[in-house]
């Protein structure tokens, strides 16, 4: 939950311990990371007993996230959650941010907070770096799909022939437009001679 932490203290301006609590930090003055809180918030009230104990020395309230192993020794306010999942810390804290800044009257209980839940969520580096991957392999999916759409768009389509019957037979259209550009037959001479022979003796007659 160091990820939630430091998102709370971010937004609601608390100061935050995240990792190990160094014994003394609420009752040795002399430390350096000497504090004196007014609030105590905790997570998991087992791991942070020191803090805990320490508090109760000098009357600061604490809250804790307790689940149903935490002991609720020196705890004034616990909240019944899942202390041990990262989404479960995170929801909780950013909970609790949204409620700080409402009773400061920052945020408005009629519009929605624009901050994400996500935020407060602790993120694996791996992880990141397999959906990242996982995106990747998609968008590279949805390119080739496109590409091949459109090289099946842009084949030309093949000639479509229609078929007539001609004398009882299916042949091609394309037999009687040859048709029209066929030699002519060939003239006999001889029915010519004849004819113009005919023609001129009638004529002398």
């Amino acid at each position: 939950g160091m990820r939630a932490v430091l998102k709370f203290a971010h937004y609601t301006g608390a100061q935050s311990i995240a990792g190990r609590f160094t014994p003394g930090t609420f009752t040795n003055q002399i430390t350096k990371q000497f504090k004196e809180p007014r609030l105590l918030i905790v997570t998991d009230p087992r791991t942070d007993s020191q803090s805990v104990r320490e508090a109760s020395y000098v009357n600061v309230p604490v809250i804790a996230i307790c689940d149903s192993d935490s002991p609720l020794q020196y705890v004034d306010v616990a909240i019944p959650a899942n202390n041990k999942g990262k989404l479960s810390i995170g929801l909780i804290y950013w909970l609790l941010a949204r409620e700080v800044l409402r009773l400061r009257g920052i945020v408005s209980r009629a519009t929605d907070w624009d901050v994400p839940v996500d935020l407060f969520f602790h993120r694996d580096p791996e992880e990141l770096k397999k959906s990242e991957e996982e995106q990747a392999a998609k968008v590279e999916e949805a390119a080739a799909a496109q590409a091949a759409a459109a090289a099946a768009s842009a084949v030309p389509a093949a000639p479509v022939y229609e078929e007539m019957a001609v004398d009882g037979a299916v042949e091609p259209a394309a037999t009687m437009v040859e048709g029209a550009f066929a030699a002519p037959a060939a003239q006999s001479w001889e029915g010519e001679g004849a004819a113009a022979g005919g023609a001129a003796g009638a004529e002398q007659w």
